[in-house]
């Protein structure tokens, strides 16, 4: 089969074995499933459009091939599909159905679509139907688990072509065209024997080949594996591992007798390697991966796992970076060999292990885009060699490739229901390497699954400290991809959580996040209230810069309702506050801000002087987009007051500062404190 033998759950032949876009047999089954997509269904014999998509499905055991026949038969079809071919897998390696949330989101991903982070299952299901609703698409669902899921991504779109990969029937879904599969036929076997043999060891003893293909019931995985042991063994007659397989019991599946012998036959540091590869998330591994669960250098690594993609114990990634699929049929035998032959101590830390390096490989790929600072420098410089990226777009590279491994770690971090401290770490790093390289509206689909996977294990536990950071990290996820109603609720929840841990921290940012949810909801008065609350709480820790910063807010609270005397008194002991802070910077645009009041108040005498002021103190802070942006608004101020010549003057003068900007220093116009809610994403830990 097309360099693979089976199924993802499956195995995939490699290197001399591969013989490319080669599929073997499932003649008769390409047949009947290429016209099943013309037949007519039951819709369009009782004369009514069909409704929604037509549904294929292959259905077979884990290592029956049945993954290598959808692709075939996508790859044959898919011309007809100009759309494209959409893919998801609907379960874990281990078996767990993947949520249809995850998959409908994936799916959306590779439509292009924007999936707003915190849509439900219903939500994303509903979008993934109206973006296929005018394309003609081919979906392939691999590993569904049950009707359900298949049902929920099935397009209300008769014009696409469904085809879903299974271990069973879909019962539920009408008029579902079966394909069930059994074993290779003899001669197709005996061809993926050879593959890996070579055609010599078959014909000179066609009998003993048969027998091995029948003791392997045809099965493509079992007969991958016997090729893979075949070929490591150039000496060995296939009578050979006829008679070792012959003299195993009886008990078992046939892929579990070959998987047998060839473990046993693994060099005993190559066969640590491949159990412990039962621990990498989402079946994924890269050397760096193996290299932690064995606790052996990243090189030994590297070969190990090659070695055993020769023997077809695993599966080379298609990416840009080294990267291996462990095969879903194997993923109990392995869990399974490494219960018999590890300690669940060894276990524990191998996983520990892996964990560690996933969050120092994080930390580098954060560290590396913090051009400008000296102390991140010195930490990435600090990391042995091995951990380190050598530029930017080769970390975010390593971030792309390994977004499934590393969503899954995070998931496998608290799947125990205790947020440890490396558990912890593993959440922080992620979110900020995310955040550094796609940005916080990007990334914010994943981001919204990571704190929620934290906020479910706070609640099980009953640990209201980490559910109160969980809660405002979902909040500012929804807050900034405008779900404000629902990020107003978990700000609300999270107040109370960080009431019931008696978190400061948590506490003052929750009431100062439900006073910026008022505001952009246009309720001013609460907005005020809720900054007023916060404001007590930082004057009474003595937190004078939050403070300061919070008497801007409530002054833009004030400015939105039109109480321009309010606004005026706020904004000027935000900029006394910012002032005894001696934060030159933000002194400048408290002022900026307060001329734009007296301005609105009918008072454009003050608001020269006060934007004179505030012209002085900008260019004391040596901020030339500051500088630019005050003189600007002294133009506009001095345009209103009939003095156009000192209008151009300042506005000429504004020009002048940009220009001489450099180029890289360009982040936009200063934004005053009302713009947005200014705090940032936080780890999940309250520290963060």
């Amino acid at each position: 089969m097309t360099d693979q033998a089976v199924d993802t759950g499956g195995v995939q032949l490699s290197g001399h074995a591969a013989t490319e876009g080669h599929f073997l047999g499932r003649t008769r089954e390409l047949k009947e499933l290429r016209a099943d997509i013309e037949r007519a269904g039951l819709d369009t014999i009782s004369g009514r459009k069909a409704p929604r998509a037509r549904v294929l499905l292959i259905a077979g055991r884990p290592g029956s091939g049945r993954t290598a026949l959808a692709e075939e038969l996508v790859r044959q079809v898919a011309g007809r599909y100009p759309d494209g071919v959409l893919r998801a897998r609907l379960a874990e390696p281990d078996g767990t159905p993947v949520p249809v949330e995850r998959a409908a989101r994936d799916l959306l991903a590779a439509l292009d679509v924007p999936a707003p982070a915190g849509a439900d299952e219903d939500e994303l299901a509903a979008l993934l139907r109206e973006a296929l609703a005018q394309r003609r698409a081919l979906l392939l669902l691999d590993d569904a688990a049950g009707a359900e899921q298949v049902d929920a991504l099935l397009p209300d779109a008769p014009q696409c072509l469904l085809v879903a990969v299974s271990s069973g029937p879909l019962t539920g879904i009408a008029d579902v065209r079966p394909c069930t599969l059994g074993g290779l036929d003899t001669k197709s076997a005996l061809e993926l024997l050879t593959r890996y043999t070579g055609s010599v060891r078959i014909t000179v003893d066609p009998r003993s080949a048969e027998g091995l293909v029948e003791a392997c019931q045809g099965e493509p995985a079992a007969l991958t594996l016997a090729g893979g042991w075949l070929a490591a063994r150039p000496q060995a007659a296939v009578a050979d591992l006829g008679r070792q397989l012959n003299a195993e019991s009886d008990e078992g599946s046939p892929l579990s007798r070959v998987f047998g012998l060839v473990h046993a036959a693994l060099p005993a540091s190559a066969a640590r390697v491949l159990r412990l590869l039962c621990l990498a998330p989402a079946g994924l591994a890269d050397p760096h991966t193996a290299s932690a669960l064995a606790g052996c250098s990243v090189d030994a690594a590297r070969t190990a796992l090659d070695d055993l993609t020769a023997l077809g114990l695993l599966r080379v990634v298609d990416s840009p970076l080294p990267q291996y699929e462990i095969p879903g049929c194997l993923h109990p035998l392995l869990r399974a060999a490494a219960e018999a032959h590890d300690r669940p101590a060894d276990l524990q830390l191998a996983r520990a292990r892996m964990l560690e390096r996933t969050v120092r490989l994080l930390q580098s790929c954060r560290a590396i885009t913090e051009t400008d600072s000296p102390q991140a420098r010195e930490k990435l410089q600090g990391m042995p060699r091995g951990l380190r990226f050598p530029t930017p777009r080769a970390a975010a590279d390593w971030l792309s490739v390994r977004r499934p491994a590393l969503l899954a770690s995070a998931r496998l971090a608290v799947a125990d229901g205790e947020l440890d401290t490396l558990a912890r770490r593993l959440m922080s790093q992620l979110v900020r390497a995310m955040v550094a390289h796609v940005g916080t509206r990007a990334a914010a689909p994943d981001l919204y699954g990571v704190h929620q996977l934290v906020l479910d294990v706070a609640e099980r536990r009953g640990l209201p400290r980490e559910k109160a950071a969980a809660l405002l990290n979902l909040a500012d996820v929804d807050a900034r991809t405008g779900r404000t109603a629902e990020a107003l609720v978990r700000y609300r929840a999270a107040l109370d959580a960080g009431r019931e841990a008696n978190d400061p921290y948590a506490i003052g940012r929750a009431m100062e996040s439900v006073g910026g949810a008022h505001l952009e909801l246009g309720d001013y008065e609460r907005a005020a209230d809720w900054f007023g609350r916060a404001l007590a709480q930082r004057l009474a820790r003595d937190e004078r810069a939050d403070a300061a910063r919070l008497y801007g807010r409530i002054a833009t609270a004030h400015t939105y309702a039109g109480r321009y005397g309010e606004a005026q008194r706020a904004w000027r002991a935000a900029a006394a506050g910012h002032r005894k802070n001696g934060d030159v910077a933000a002194h400048a645009r408290a002022l900026s801000e307060l001329a734009r009041v007296q301005e609105y108040a009918g008072r454009p005498e003050d608001s020269l002087r006060t934007c004179q002021e505030a012209v002085e103190w900008a260019t004391r802070a040596e901020d030339t987009r500051l500088q630019a942006a005050v003189q600007l608004r002294l133009a506009d101020t001095l345009e209103r007051l009939g003095d156009p010549a000192a209008a151009r003057l300042h506005r000429r003068a504004a020009e002048r500062i940009l220009e001489e900007e450099p180029a890289d220093g360009d982040t936009g116009p200063a934004q005053p404190e009302h713009a947005a809610n200014t705090c940032e994403i936080r780890s999940t830990s309250a520290e963060g």
